[in-house]
């Protein structure tokens, strides 16, 4: 994989930061693990309410995290005062998602001024320590200017 330079020094504490204003990742128990220049790794424990009608932990749970991973590991290659949001993505599901602890792991691909492509993948790891890839995504990040509270947002979506 291809060393990155972030753009921004304080990219670490940036994207840890936006991570705790995410709503989402709180209600699912999801955590970021490690933050590095164009790589970003969350995990999320198994909750049985968070599993879809046969007991696996729900696409949409495995989706969120590999998505948020994929996201932040394009935030942390951008600069300061810009923001990132996904305008496209593909997912493979490779095995039912069942285990104890999801492990998603963002990858920038290429960087871009505005577009960035990312890959992710999600393992599940057991009690015994093994790994089983169970999803692999392929994502498009776009660069944003910051959203201005008390503003309208922009129409060009």
């Amino acid at each position: 994989m291809a060393a990155f330079e972030p753009r921004d020094p304080d990219f670490e504490a940036r994207v840890r930061a936006d991570f705790g204003r995410q709503g989402l990742m709180d209600t699912l128990g999801a955590t970021l693990v490690e933050v590095r220049p164009g790589e970003v790794t969350i995990a999320l424990p198994f909750r049985a309410d968070l599993t879809q009608q046969h007991g696996y932990m729900h696409a949409g749970a495995i989706t969120a995290i590999v998505d948020s991973a994929c996201g932040y590991a394009a935030l942390s290659l951008i600069p300061a005062g810009v923001e990132v949001l996904t305008v496209e993505y593909k997912v493979n599901f490779l095995a039912p998602a069942s285990g104890s602890r999801f492990v998603a792991r963002g990858r920038v691909t290429k960087p871009g001024r505005t577009l960035t492509v990312c890959t992710g993948d999600v393992v599940v790891r057991d009690d015994d320590g093994r790994e089983r890839h169970v999803a692999t995504m392929l994502a498009t990040i776009m660069a944003v200017p910051p959203r201005v509270e008390g503003q309208p947002s922009s129409s060009a979506f």
